[in-house]
């Protein structure tokens, strides 16, 4: 998915996502929880900028996404276009599994909410990816 499309997924589950496990903290609070989640939902892909350097050896689809604004805010799609998908999309989603494990443990020490917050969000991320790559939306 795009980075506008995962925000918009991760606006609409977010605001009920904070709604429901934060319903008694102050209006400020809830804002930047959802903007922290909305902004998560997004930012969650530049692993991906990871996976393809150990691919290809290099940085230059992220040299391409910075260098570019229209590419790497547009045309998304032309960013990996030298990636081979077949190979990047279960690295991709195993990448966002285990950092979604990591960040929901590291982050139920500190709060169970938030930490229920980052994995229904990261679950809803990775959901997103796998309709879109079997092309059902």
């Amino acid at each position: 998915m795009k980075s506008a499309e995962h925000a918009t997924v991760g606006a609409v589950v977010g605001v009920a996502a904070v709604a429901v496990l934060f319903p008694s903290e102050p209006l400020p609070t809830q804002v930047a929880l959802w903007v922290g989640g909305v902004a998560l939902s997004v930012f969650v892909d530049l692993d991906h900028f990871v996976i393809a350097r150990a691919m290809r050896g290099d940085w230059t689809n992220l040299r391409r996404a910075v260098t570019n604004p229209r590419v790497g805010l547009v045309e998304q799609e032309a960013v990996f276009a030298d990636v081979d998908k077949s190979l990047l999309r279960p690295y991709r989603l195993l990448s966002h599994l285990l950092l979604g494990g990591f960040l929901v443990a590291s982050l139920s020490s500190l709060d169970t909410r938030l930490s229920v917050l980052v994995g229904v969000l990261l679950y809803v991320h990775v959901v997103a990816d796998i309709v879109r790559d079997a092309e059902l939306l």
